[in-house]
């Protein structure tokens, strides 16, 4: 009930921002791909989105320090809940690797990328995300800037992980076959057919870096202006639903972008035939 009103609330000041907007800009709802920059700091241009991915990195350090503080011999409920979840996703990560020891060293980045993006996607629906601001007069009009944005609604962001996840794989598979015998997957000067299928792999690669970011991108941020659409045209009721949803596929997306990783990380360390 009380996350029902909180969603009630958002989705009321969702469409207070879309409402205000359209009355200053006087061309309906402004929708911004790029995040917008709200100071500077040295130089460094400050976007919402950082803002807001630093509001998630500090809940993230105070979950694990509040945690790891309290941490029993006799397990109390929270403590249970963190050892049965993270046993789980450790006992995952063994089974599809086959390789418990490269899954004990995989194990802390490809959970960090699942929880950031889950908690990222999960803060979207904040009360105030979106929706606090300030309205600035440019040649255009009047146009409503966001203090917080949700993160993973800047390429930036979404590219940078790629990026992260992306060396991941190509590191930990040339590591673990040799660099010579991993560069034999895509350079293979034994057959014609073999050059080129060398080729289209290692084309897919690169491509991944693509597929990574705006899978992740695309997705969150469709459903945003999805629900800020809909919040404008059809105000009180339908915005709960598509918020709950939109929830769902936040924690989807995180769990697509973790489990991919490390997919690619067993294909990477699989011997060419």
């Amino acid at each position: 009930m009380e996350k029902s009103t909180t969603a009630i609330e958002h989705a009321a000041e969702v469409t207070h921002a879309v409402q205000e907007t359209a009355t200053h800009a006087d061309s309906g709802i402004h929708i911004a791909l790029a995040a917008e920059q709200v100071g500077v700091f040295f130089g460094i241009p400050i976007t919402n989105t950082l803002i807001t991915s630093w509001i998630v990195m500090l809940i993230l350090a105070t979950i694990a320090f509040f945690v790891g503080r309290n941490l029993k011999v006799i397990p109390g409920r929270i403590q249970i809940f963190f050892e049965e979840m993270l046993s789980f996703i450790l006992g995952y990560m063994s089974e599809v690797l086959e390789d418990a020891k490269l899954a004990r060293k995989l194990f802390p980045l490809i959970t960090t990328l699942f929880i950031f993006i889950a908690l990222s996607n999960l803060l979207e629906f904040t009360p105030g995300i979106g929706s606090l601001g300030f309205v600035e007069s440019t040649s255009h009009g009047e146009v409503f800037t966001a203090v917080l944005r949700s993160v993973n609604t800047d390429l930036n962001v979404t590219l940078a992980l790629a990026v992260i996840a992306f060396l991941t794989i190509e590191i930990v598979g040339a590591a673990t076959l040799g660099t010579l015998t991993y560069a034999g997957k895509f350079l293979n000067f034994k057959s014609v057919i073999g050059f080129f299928v060398g080729i289209i792999e290692l084309f897919s690669e690169f491509a991944r870096l693509i597929s990574f970011s705006f899978r992740l991108f695309g997705n969150i941020l469709a459903g945003e202006v999805l629900i800020v659409v809909i919040a404008s045209f059809v105000p009180y009721f339908l915005p709960v639903p598509m918020m709950l949803f939109e929830v769902f596929v936040g924690l989807i997306q995180a769990a697509i972008f973790a489990l991919l990783t490390l997919f690619f990380v067993k294909i990477a360390i699989t011997k060419p035939h």
